[in-house]
């Protein structure tokens, strides 16, 4: 648990030993914990050096406040990741400034093979220092959303995260519940009849947009750097998303109700149904991705439109826009 702070397993094993045993030895230590004592020693010196573990004159060892102790390594990891952070900022624009300059090999780089696309998705979003734009489209090949540890890492460093679905994609296993999680975090998701391709923007520095199989078979993908082509990306998705209708998805009920509650409005989940369809997702769809039956789907559409006071879903979608059941779809371009 300790390991994002230096410490080996064995270090973390001594420490805990020692916050229930003050004042051992490292004889006692290494009885206790079946270590050799040279080892129980060497782990304990170690610890001494981090602060961690206070040892007497008389050579017995004990456990420093968690809090004191714990709290200035965590202090000392902070200052040194965010030290890391300015140099990659510096090391970043002595990078543009070279590729800028450079000839057209430098700005397109050609990425084959789903571990390399992986990778090189993975990075484009650590690089990200303002925002991430993305079009996800399935199926998902190199990473599925549950997948991508970047995503929660750039939004606790204040990496802003707009992204636009393809509508097929709310038809994938778990969808609905990624969608509530990424949007509790802050993520900002619109829905699109259907995305031309799949993309990742990291600021105006970077672009990933994943391609066909290659001739051997494998997928591919090019990695833009700044450039006309990532202007054309960076300009196409922003009028994808001025025109992509919002998602707004809260966490509700997560199965099936027996008990029907009387409520005077919309509940969780029956704002989650409005949000699902207003985007234009299909009931067989929204009733499997809610985990309900379609029978139950059709009955809260029909108390909600009771609610309403309306006799069809039109004006029911009408009623929930206007009353904040849900938001408004955007209105479409030809």
């Amino acid at each position: 648990m300790l390991e994002a702070l230096g410490l080996e397993p064995d270090d973390e094993r001594v420490y805990r030993a020692l916050l229930g045993r003050p004042d051992s030895t490292a004889a006692l230590l290494s009885d206790l914990l079946a270590l050799e004592q040279a080892d129980a020693e060497r782990f304990l010196a170690r610890l001494v050096a981090w602060g961690l573990v206070i040892r007497s004159s008389s050579d017995r060892f004990t456990a420093a406040p968690p809090a004191m102790a714990l709290g200035a390594l965590i202090s000392q990891r902070r200052d040194g990741l965010r030290a890391a952070e300015y140099a990659l900022v510096a090391l970043a624009e002595e990078h543009r400034a070279a590729t800028t300059a450079g000839s057209i090999v430098d700005l397109i780089e050609v990425v084959t093979g789903v571990d390399a696309i992986r990778h090189r998705y993975l990075q484009v979003q650590h690089a990200a220092r303002t925002q991430i734009r993305a079009f996800i489209t399935a199926p998902f090949v190199a990473l599925p959303p549950e997948e991508n540890t970047a995503e929660p890492m750039a939004l606790g460093r204040g990496v802003h995260f707009r992204a636009v679905l393809d509508r097929a994609v709310l038809a994938e296993p778990g969808m609905i519940h990624e969608a509530i999680d990424s949007l509790r975090n802050g993520v900002q998701l619109r829905v699109a009849d259907q995305l031309p391709m799949k993309l990742v923007l990291a600021d105006a520095e970077l672009g990933l947009v994943p391609l066909a199989a290659t001739p051997t078979g494998e997928p591919g993908a090019v990695l833009l750097h700044r450039s006309g082509l990532l202007d054309a990306m960076d300009t196409l998705f922003e009028t994808v998303w001025r025109t992509s209708h919002p998602l707004a998805l809260s966490a509700g009920e997560e199965s099936e109700p027996t008990v029907e509650l009387e409520t005077e409005g919309p509940t969780a989940l029956d704002r989650q149904i409005l949000a699902l369809l207003l985007a234009g997702v299909t009931d067989p769809t929204a009733a499997t991705q809610l985990g309900l039956s379609p029978r139950t789907l059709h009955r809260r559409l029909r108390r909600l439109m009771d609610l309403a006071g309306v006799r069809t879903r039109m004006q029911l979608g009408g009623h929930a826009v206007r009353h904040g059941w849900a938001e408004p779809p955007m209105p479409r371009r030809t």
